[in-house]
């Protein structure tokens, strides 16, 4: 992959970012040194650069205007994948590193054209921001902008990467080195992916979006904040634009922050989904055909299933079967240790439906084969053995045997309800009307089964 990175004079942070990147890398100059634009700038009627540059991976292009003013600037790069605008964030946000993706919503009051979008670069951009992340120096925030501002016809895919948000950081070298470290990491990274997300909604700062390209996957092309979709108007009477956002994100799928039903509406009607940021985090890792395989078998993220550590090792056609939950069996082995009963389900299950948020698993459950839910049956069982005398399996069952207290025992001995019953529960002898009761006088000894489903007769991929 190229990059191109569009560096403006215009812009002391740009600058700045220029320089930085110039240091960092083994540039050779070419054009004709003289400030024209040179040969084998690419076709088009687009700006002329007034010094180029390249290395492995990147081209640099030096402009006398402003970035929002540089409609058409591919064409003076040579065939990128994708473009860099190193720019200045300004804002009353302190010490920041961001970046975004430009266009308008409405009126184009700043660069570009009225309702326009540039192409986005989503798997670029969640890259940029991660490694905005490793590299800002101690002081600096990282995040991400909705889309704003032009140019919105760049004639490649293209996002912004700026230092902000004061004179003090556009001339901060330690800020410029790290958003030009982070665009130098994109070396080798493709612009697109197929786990694009357009989103709506939100502040001009988008927390949803941004937590989503730091801890999912998922990527996130445009993004309408709240004030965006405010200078859109009725999204029903701008269809077009909606359509524009996911066809300029390469986007298959939205997320919304908030109700918005005439937006969620519109988007539905247009043939792409709404998902909920845990359906991001719950698909992360997994093949998205496994996951529409398993949603159809199972039931929706939304309502519950969860997706185990196997899935995510799986490929899009793997084999599973699907068997009823013992939920009885779990909830036992949970009131041992709950956190190792819900890990007992993530290790070795492909998917499995919850309760209560995630928390209780219930239902039903896909296992690769037979012996995953073996060993999974076989690790609730290690469970209960912390807790009962004994812990057989056998004949499509789990079965408990316990000798302990019983209630109905100790009261026939005459044994009040209240501290005396406490006292032999917890294994110590009482004294009742002169007579001492020992905890094996009132103990019984009770077995339970629990049975289990036979993977073999189960339903499969």
């Amino acid at each position: 992959m190229t990059v191109g990175i569009v560096v403006s004079r215009a812009d002391s942070a740009s600058v700045r970012i220029g320089e930085q990147l110039r240091e960092r890398a083994d540039w050779e100059r070419v054009d004709d040194g003289d400030g024209a634009s040179g040969s084998g700038t690419g076709a088009g009627d687009g700006p002329a650069p007034v010094a180029r540059y390249a290395t492995e991976g990147f081209e640099l292009a030096e402009f006398e205007p402003w970035h929002l003013e540089l409609d058409g600037v591919a064409a003076a790069f040579d065939d990128p994948d994708c473009l860099v605008f190193a720019s200045r964030h300004a804002g009353e946000t302190g010490p920041l590193l961001t970046a975004h993706f430009t266009g308008n919503f409405g009126a184009a009051e700043h660069g570009g054209s009225d309702r326009a979008l540039a192409e986005a670069c989503p798997n670029a951009h969640r890259a940029v921001v991660r490694a905005l992340a490793d590299h800002a120096p101690e002081g600096y925030d990282v995040g991400m902008e909705c889309t704003h501002h032009g140019p919105t016809s760049v004639g490649a895919p293209s996002m912004f990467v700026e230092l902000g948000s004061t004179e003090a950081e556009w001339t901060d070298d330690a800020g410029a080195a790290a958003v030009a470290d982070a665009v130098l990491d994109l070396r080798g990274v493709a612009p697109d992916t197929e786990r694009a997300v357009a989103a709506f909604g939100g502040g001009h700062y988008v927390p949803r979006p941004t937590r989503i390209v730091e801890e999912t996957d998922w990527a996130v092309g445009h993004v309408a904040a709240d004030w965006c979709l405010d200078d859109l108007g009725d999204p029903r009477e701008h269809r077009d634009v909606i359509e524009r956002v996911f066809a300029a994100s390469g986007a298959t799928r939205a997320v919304v922050d908030g109700e918005k039903p005439r937006l969620r509406d519109v988007i539905d009607e247009a043939g792409y989904g709404v998902m909920s940021e845990t359906w991001l985090r719950e698909t992360t890792g997994v093949a998205l055909d496994l996951v529409a395989a398993l949603e159809t078998e199972l039931g929706s993220v939304d309502d519950g299933l969860r997706f185990g550590d196997p899935a995510r090792a799986a490929d899009a056609t793997a084999d599973y079967v699907v068997v009823d939950h013992p939920d009885a069996l779990w909830a036992d082995a949970h009131s041992v240790d709950p956190d190792a009963a819900r890990a007992a389900a993530r290790e070795r299950t492909l998917a499995y439906t919850t309760e209560e948020n995630g928390n209780r698993v219930a239902g039903a459950l896909a296992v690769p084969d037979t012996a995953a839910y073996d060993a999974y049956v076989d690790a609730l069982a290690a469970l209960l053995r912390e807790k009962y005398d004994e812990v057989t399996r056998a004949d499509g069952s789990v079965q408990i045997t316990d000798t302990g207290f019983d209630p109905a025992a100790a009261a026939e001995r005459g044994v009040p309800e209240g501290p005396k019953f406490g006292r032999l529960a917890n294994g110590e002898a009482v004294e009742v009307d002169g007579e001492t009761i020992a905890p094996a006088d009132v103990a019984r000894e009770r077995t339970e089964t629990y049975g289990l489903a036979d993977p073999s007769e189960g339903k499969g991929n």
